[in-house]
């Protein structure tokens, strides 16, 4: 990793929602029994000259934090019975996956968008094994790319479809279940009431990216007879046991709490992992 002298970063609307889960990853990372470890996400947060204060609040670090050990957890489970397989990160952002999770013979493609990848680049090197692709996820060559790597495939989106629309969401993952009919593939849907609550959230926060697509229910996307089915759907407070010791006891007990309480808000938000048909 090639840190860079503190800068100012130039993003786009979207974009520029990679800094919330990266600075969430970094603080995180500083308490003494952290939910995720990044050290390199605070290396980055300390070179870029940003307003990450305004995130600065413990639960929305946890909610950032939990969610990527949560889709890391997916793709542990994958490299366990695939170690040489091919992993894509759709939207990677400044994430460091590839590094929390390398165990030396997978094969990984990071994919976003060409501005993205531009300041990518001032941090992350790429290797015989980890390739950087500019892109968008709608777009049609990446796969190409993709397929000269050894399967099977694993795909994940971390809060990258939301920002699409529906049309955009069932093209793409249609385009991804075409050219991958053995593929697992992990996102996160947010029901209309979450989609409203974080756009509001957005705007308070002085972000100008807005959550488009909507979905009550990731069993609906079944029914868009695309080529996927639904393996396993959670909360954020599903915690999968892999991960419930690094939970402090103050939140373990809240999340029981929560779930007795208000059962009807599991449903808002859920992480996602898909397989393709012939899988």
């Amino acid at each position: 990793m090639n840190m860079a002298p503190r800068q100012a970063v130039r993003l786009g609307t979207v974009p520029e929602t990679l800094l919330v889960p990266l600075y969430a990853r970094a603080v995180e990372s500083r308490r003494r029994h952290p939910i995720l470890d990044d050290s390199m996400a605070n290396g980055m947060v300390e070179s870029i000259d940003w307003d990450f204060q305004r995130f600065n609040q413990r639960p929305r670090v946890i909610a950032c934090a939990l969610r990527s050990a949560m889709f890391d957890e997916w793709v542990k489970g994958f490299l366990l019975s695939h170690p040489e397989g091919t992993v894509v990160e759709i939207g990677c952002g400044l994430n460091t996956r590839f590094e929390r999770l390398d165990n030396g013979r997978l094969h990984w493609f990071d994919l976003d968008l060409p501005e993205v990848v531009q300041l990518r680049r001032k941090f992350f090197t790429d290797s015989e094994r980890r390739t950087t692709l500019a892109g968008s996820v709608l777009d049609a060559d990446w796969m190409a790319t993709v397929r000269h790597s050894p399967g099977p495939y694993f795909l994940v989106a971390e809060t990258v479809f939301v920002y699409l629309k529906e049309q955009e969401v069932k093209a793409a993952l249609a385009q991804i279940a075409g050219n991958f009919p053995c593929v697992n593939i992990a996102f996160d849907t947010a029901s209309r009431k979450a989609v409203n609550g974080g756009n509001k959230g957005h705007a308070r926060r002085k972000l100008a990216a807005r959550f488009a697509w909507a979905c009550d229910d990731p069993g609906e996307i079944e029914n868009w007879n695309i080529g996927l089915r639904l393996v396993e759907s959670r909360s954020l407070v599903d915690v999968p046991e892999p991960l419930k010791s690094r939970l402090s006891l103050p939140i373990r007990t809240s999340f029981r709490v929560f779930r007795r309480l208000f059962p009807k808000l599991m449903k808002v938000y859920k992480l996602n992992l898909f397989a393709g048909l012939s899988a």
